[in-house]
């Protein structure tokens, strides 16, 4: 995941701080300037003496003024050197020692980062806005050389974790809630493992001490309803299901109240995967959404899908109003850039990430294990 980003990083930060170098040269010293500059010192040598003495005897005859004060240090006698010479000797520090990231140095290693960010499936809009605030960030900034990269890898981080939404706890939201059930409503795509991850979800909250039962309101599918049978069956937990065709809205209100009846903790519904432009499906989706009024509504999206799930979850967002997010197969995504888009681009947090197969494999996600991932 972003296996380059910290390689380009020091790479960029190393070109920012040689280039000022070569300037460096210009204040080397000529062979006939090193001559005079040594005869000035063997002079300033010879006369030091004569001059110590003069200020010894002047020390003796002020007795207000004590020996140690009157005379002076060689410190002394650099900053009695005269403001140019203070000012030309703090330039001569700061060449060495910090530099200044330009507008056109910026923008010339900018454009490589933001190759980087887009490669790795970060949408092209999230890329851009990063970079903008990366540059307003560091450009006109003096820096310690030495700081120079960590400064750069610093300041990315803070923007990723603004990027990112801190997530709600789902755990938290059920147990606040005084009327059971809780009723989360789960959409997505075809093949974004949308019923396994409701699955897994079960599994999370039935080990937190949740009854659950799930509503088989994917009547579509061709055996979806044997599938997510099989699941309930492995996990203990109650599956309500209708024939294929049946309204899925009604498969949702029967769940309701079954657990209503049986007071039951929550209560998931799954749905027909629909892609986002078939506008007849959506409608559908909202109408599951108006009969059921979840509590929480959660979009399933696949983490290797990049760009395209940032129109997925904008379409169903658009349609229901979504309240966060799934990332299934994390474990497979080499690139991550999902995870920063879909988030920025619909202000949504993401609740879990799907690292497997098992029941087991659903985190929960976290900004720092994304950075740690990133690398930053």
């Amino acid at each position: 995941m972003f296996s380059k980003l910290k390689e380009k990083l020091k790479d960029w930060a190393k070109k920012i701080s040689e280039k000022s170098e070569p300037e460096l040269e210009e204040i080397e010293l000529t062979p006939e300037k090193k001559s005079k500059k040594q005869e000035i010192k063997k002079n300033k040598s010879a006369k030091k003496p004569e001059k110590r003495k003069e200020q010894i005897k002047e020390a003796e005859e002020e007795k207000s003024v004590s020996k140690e004060e009157s005379l002076p240090s060689e410190e002394e006698e650099i900053e009695e050197s005269g403001p140019e010479k203070k000012s030309f000797f703090q330039k001569i520090k700061v060449k060495f020692y910090s530099t200044e990231i330009s507008k056109e140095d910026f923008d010339k290693y900018s454009e490589e980062l933001e190759l980087l960010l887009v490669e790795n499936n970060v949408a092209l809009e999230v890329a851009e806005k990063m970079i903008k605030a990366l540059e307003k960030r560091i450009v006109g900034k003096e820096i310690q050389k030495r700081d120079l990269e960590k400064e750069i890898n610093e300041t990315l981080k803070e923007i990723i974790m603004q990027v990112l939404i801190e997530p709600f706890n789902l755990v938290e939201k059920i147990q606040r809630k005084k009327e059971k059930p809780y009723v989360i409503l789960f959409c997505g795509i075809n093949g974004s493992g949308k019923t396994t991850t409701i699955a897994k979800l079960a599994n999370k909250l039935k080990k937190q001490g949740f009854s659950c039962v799930i509503a088989a309101g994917d009547t579509f599918r061709a055996a979806s309803i044997e599938q997510i049978k099989k699941h309930g069956e492995k996990l203990g937990i109650k599956v309500i299901a209708n024939e294929y065709g049946s309204d899925p809205a009604s498969v949702g209100f029967d769940a309701i109240s079954y657990a209503k009846k049986h007071s039951i903790d929550c209560v998931l519904i799954d749905t027909a995967g629909r892609m986002h432009t078939a506008k007849n499906l959506l409608r559908e989706i909202e109408k599951i959404s108006k009969v059921c009024n979840p509590d929480t509504k959660i979009f399933v999206g696949e983490s290797i899908t990049g760009n395209d799930s940032i129109e997925q979850v904008k379409s169903f967002d658009a349609a229901i109003g979504l309240d966060g997010i799934i990332l299934s197969k994390a474990d497979v995504d080499e690139k991550g850039g999902t995870a920063l888009s879909v988030g920025y681009t619909t202000g949504k947090p993401i609740l879990y990430l799907g690292t497997g197969q098992e029941y087991k494999d659903l985190e929960d996600f976290s900004k720092n294990k994304i950075l740690e991932k990133i690398g930053l």
